[in-house]
């Protein structure tokens, strides 16, 4: 069984789009494998090591899947950090990369479990807690 994160960015409450670009700029360096029709990129990292299946099929979120290592966490990291975004971890845990984010949240994640994390040492910790 795998265990999928995701990736969101909420602005007064409401789900919003991603910025592509960004997503690309930050993630294309590291593709080993790439499946349009799937929206899948494969990851793999050299510095920190780490691999990580992600699925773009959404415009507004990231499934992050079948992940591990430093450097795929710094990765994650990056991506909340730029896209102002927040990362969801199966459970009820809420992951932001600082904490203006959390007034954002909507309703239904406010009664969750809210971690700020700001590196992906700290995503990993964050993971592990939930």
């Amino acid at each position: 069984m795998s265990y999928d994160i995701f990736v969101f960015r909420f602005v007064n409450s409401e789900q919003v789009h991603l910025e592509r670009d960004v997503i690309h700029e930050i993630l294309d360096a590291h593709v080993t494998e790439r499946d349009p029709e799937r929206h899948f990129l494969q990851l793999k990292t050299g510095e920190g090591g780490g691999v990580a299946d992600i699925y773009l099929s959404s415009e507004s979120s990231i499934m992050i899947s079948n992940f591990g290592g430093d450097g795929i966490m710094d990765i994650i990291s990056e991506i909340m950090q730029r896209l102002e975004a927040v990362l969801v971890l199966p459970g009820g845990t809420v992951v932001l990369s600082r904490e203006a984010d959390r007034q954002h949240l909507p309703e239904d994640f406010k009664d969750w479990s809210v971690v700020v994390a700001s590196t992906g040492q700290e995503i990993t910790q964050a993971i592990r807690a939930s």
